[in-house]
């Protein structure tokens, strides 16, 4: 793991508070990496405190990539939640709740979108969240 990465599940508790900026769960850190906020890394986005965002790997990032190709402004959405969480230097709950109605909306959107293989584009695991009504 990264220091960056490190460094920012120290800095937000994520150990104490056990789900990333994206408000999903996780048990341990091992399951965390370092999305660039900003500066995409294709960029040459850097791998700082400003530009970066802690996400599980297998569920919220991979889901906000998704996102990304399919619905560009909800990703945009999303992204600015997560930058004023990194402004704030904590996980606030109202970005959480701005973050799920974000979710929320794409899942209803794009609910019976399939992947090029025939499979769901939103995995059942994508839907499991700490707001999740």
């Amino acid at each position: 793991m990264k220091e960056i990465t490190k460094l920012m599940i120290k800095k937000y508790a994520l150990m104490k508070l056990k789900y990333d900026f994206l408000g999903y769960p996780f048990q341990n850190s091992g399951q965390l990496s370092y999305h660039h906020l900003i500066i995409p890394r294709r960029n040459g986005g850097p791998m700082t405190l400003e530009n970066g965002a802690i996400l599980r790997q297998n569920t919220s990032h991979d889901y906000l990539h998704t996102i990304e190709r399919v619905d560009y402004d909800m990703f945009l959405a999303l992204t600015s939640e997560m930058i004023d969480e990194n402004i704030k230097g904590y996980l606030d709950m109202e970005n959480l709740k701005a973050i799920d109605d974000i979710l929320n909306c794409f899942e209803r959107d794009y609910c019976s979108l399939r992947t090029k293989k025939g499979k769901p584009l939103i995995k059942e695991e994508y839907t499991k969240r700490l707001l999740k009504k």
